[in-house]
């Protein structure tokens, strides 16, 4: 990633945040991966630009739904600063919000976590589910189950809703539902529709003068959960369109999930820039290759 002579904010896994100034944030999405909370040496190729096409996507065509916080992905509209050719295709520039203190999660398949929850107790969130459901089942209806933002190095926990209400007030929680639920509604039907599966995903809101708004990185291969369609059969864990390769891999060695982190075989890079690279093409209808940043 190049230097950029702007305020620098914070680090992620993935992300870099700089201060744009009038209230505007710039959102630098690398090709890093991370598996199991440790960031590999080795990056997958266009990741980035994948992560920001599809958010970018997504904010256009779900904007009926709830406001984003994008303003543009175009290097010209960046300050000066940022408009190094490199960034093309991996920046967006933002208004800033107010971060609403939740995760916002939507279920809409039984899998990951809550299936550990069902197994144990045959609950998700504490909520009872009906009996018999195998994994990956497909839930009678999507469920927002919202959980903590943990700091760094800590987990999330779960959230029941009230629990939600007593952190941002019921009005706010009943609408980021209600936002959140229709959002992944609308992406789901939209994906099915090319043959994917969205099992699960995690949407980001916050507030701009007391509007509710979309914010960070929305129903990507990173913030979702994605099948292929034709693979997803109750009682199995469907391949993924994201870094499984890179999960799968590190799952046959001898490794204690701490850095430093094993080194990535190139076909496992490879594989997983695929996934990527697919879960956007089939999801928009377009070509990579013609995102900016493309060869």
């Amino acid at each position: 990633m190049p230097e950029i002579a702007l305020p620098h904010l914070s680090s992620g896994k993935v992300r870099e945040i700089y201060d744009a100034g009038d209230d505007r944030l710039l959102l630098v999405t690398s090709d890093r991966v991370s598996a199991f909370d440790v960031v590999m040496a080795e990056p997958i190729p266009d990741k980035g630009r994948v992560l920001t096409a599809m958010s970018a996507f997504w904010f256009e065509h779900l904007a009926d739904v709830a406001p984003g916080h994008l303003i543009s992905t175009e290097l010209d509209d960046l300050p000066s600063e940022a408009r190094d050719p490199s960034l093309a295709g991996r920046v967006m520039l933002c208004r800033r919000a107010e971060m609403l203190p939740i995760e916002c999660i939507v279920r809409g398949y039984l899998t990951g976590s809550a299936w550990k929850e069902y197994r144990t107790s045959g609950t998700m969130h504490g909520a009872p589910l009906p009996e018999g459901l195998q994994e990956s089942d497909r839930l009678p209806e999507p469920v927002f189950t919202p959980s903590t933002k943990a700091a760094v190095g800590d987990h999330d926990v779960n959230l029941s809703f009230e629990e939600a209400v007593g952190l941002v007030g019921r009005d706010l929680a009943e609408r980021t539902r209600d936002v959140c639920l229709e959002l992944y509604r609308r992406g789901a039907a939209w994906a099915a529709e090319r043959g994917i599966v969205i099992a699960d995903t995690k949407f980001e809101l916050g507030l701009i003068d007391g509007e509710l708004i979309v914010a960070d990185e929305v129903l990507t291969p990173d913030s979702s959960r994605f099948w292929p369609a034709d693979s997803w059969h109750p009682g199995t864990t469907p391949p993924s369109f994201d870094k499984q390769p890179v999960r799968d891999h590190l799952e046959t060695l001898d490794w204690d999930k701490t850095p430093p982190p094993p080194r990535l075989p190139d076909a496992v890079v490879a594989a997983s820039a695929a996934r990527y690279r697919e879960a956007y093409e089939r999801i928009t209808g377009r070509a990579l290759a013609d995102w900016p940043g493309g060869t």
